[in-house]
């Protein structure tokens, strides 16, 4: 799930990785192999792939099954032809959802995705129909720690490039550009900073609510029956979840 709160965001996605570890190693295994393909497979010179990795290594995944996504991606082994797919539609009450997919079958996928948005009183609608209420940026989350100076956190990162830092009650979220992404997550880690998330990420321009609890219990479903399926990477929203 992608959007705001990210605290919130961070906060369910772990629970669900938690619930999940298979499947979740399934897609960030695809995630890897794709970024490694596109630009090569050394970290150092491809942050695709040194995200990717990350996240991996987040949720414990283990090093043998980086190294063999790794080694797809880069034509060593034998593997399936994926290819990112991206679906917009609309959730209950018009919330904007568009999801990123890496598949190798998309007359499986697209069936699956549809199915998911009619099921739970959305729609799909056509390509571009609401990506334009999103901006795709960096986001950093650093979690509170004891010792942990704010003002100069700050200031490193503003140094470093950082568009926005928003203080919360979890921690520090930091927005930076796409292309200051990579600068700022490595000056901060070389600086020592643990992430609770550091990838790039679309956010939506604007928010709305759910008063309905009905609504609520279906947007949540929907939410999970696209996540729950091994070709969809990414789920981003304009749905304000209320703590």
């Amino acid at each position: 799930m992608a959007g705001h709160s990210k605290w919130n965001n961070i906060k369910n996605k772990k629970g669900k990785e938690d619930a999940k570890r298979a499947k979740e190693f399934t897609k960030l295994g695809r995630y890897i192999m794709v970024a490694a393909r596109e630009g090569g497979m050394d970290p150092d010179y491809n942050p695709a792939l040194k995200t990717a990795i990350e996240k991996a290594k987040a949720v414990n995944m283990p090093n043998d099954n980086i190294e063999r996504a790794i080694k797809k991606g880069g034509g060593e082994l034998d593997t399936g032809d994926f290819e990112e797919i991206i679906y917009e539609g609309y959730g209950p009450q018009g919330i904007a959802v568009f999801v990123t997919c890496l598949t190798d079958n998309r007359n499986r996928t697209a069936p699956d995705v549809r199915h998911a948005f009619d099921k739970c009183g959305g729609n799909l609608g056509q390509s571009g129909c609401v990506t334009f209420m999103f901006d795709q940026k960096g986001v950093i989350a650093i979690e509170r720690f004891d010792g942990l100076d704010e003002d100069e956190l700050t200031m490193e990162a503003i140094d470093l490039g950082a568009e926005d830092i928003t203080s919360e009650e979890e921690g520090l979220e930091i927005i930076t550009s796409v292309e200051d992404f990579t600068t700022v997550r490595d000056g901060l880690q070389d600086k020592g900073y643990k992430f609770a998330m550091a990838e790039l990420s679309y956010i939506p321009q604007n928010t709305i609510k759910l008063e309905d609890s009905k609504d609520v219990e279906k947007m949540e479903k929907l939410i999970d029956m696209l996540e729950d399926n091994d070709d969809v990477q990414e789920v981003y929203h304009n749905w304000e979840i209320e703590d």
